[in-house]
């Protein structure tokens, strides 16, 4: 066993002559840096509540059929990830009563099929109470990999509120997509 004290010694004596205390502890610190940045903005956040997610529909405006905002098959949530909120006291584009609106949010380009344009839609959390539970919907479509933040709906985008308890989500239209752009 002595050889393998000896051993021991010999290269952590090799390791300290070539390397300083201060340069070993950067490379550490930088190490954990890097590691925390890359790692805490991808990790998933589970809106179900272990509920099962609802299935992707066909865009609630059946002919002679008025288009029903409560239902996941809605155009505009064509992207969306989370509780409604028109099944939770406010509407698709409002947030319950003692909620405030996420201050960042996830985008998608949704088509209307009433009048066949796409439109952007800035997806936001409502903010501040437990989570309403009803009408969970988990469109994907256009959802790229968490590395890809701001299409990435997997985040509790509540985060950035004083309040990051999520409640439920609306859907706002911002604008006309632009064809080719």
């Amino acid at each position: 066993m002595k050889w393998f004290d000896d051993w021991i010694e010999r290269s952590a004596r090799r390791v300290a002559c070539s390397t300083s205390r201060r340069s070993a502890l950067a490379r550490v610190g930088k190490a954990l840096l890097a590691g925390s940045v890359v790692a805490l903005p991808v990790l998933p956040f589970d809106r179900s509540g272990g509920k099962a997610h609802a299935a992707a529909g066909g865009g609630g405006s059946a002919k002679g059929k008025a288009p029903d905002d409560t239902q996941c098959d809605y155009w505009r949530y064509c992207a969306i990830d989370g509780f409604l909120c028109s099944c939770c006291g406010g509407s698709a584009s409002t947030c319950p009563p003692g909620t405030e609106p996420s201050k960042v949010g996830w985008i998608g380009t949704c088509r209307n099929p009433a009048d066949g344009r796409d439109y952007l839609i800035s997806y936001n959390d409502c903010c501040g109470k437990i989570s309403c539970g009803r009408c969970l919907c988990n469109m994907n479509l256009g959802e790229r990999p968490g590395y890809r933040i701001s299409l990435h709906n997997d985040v509790n985008w509540c985060m950035a509120n004083d309040n990051n308890m999520f409640h439920c989500t609306t859907s706002l239209i911002v604008g006309i997509a632009q064809p080719g752009k």
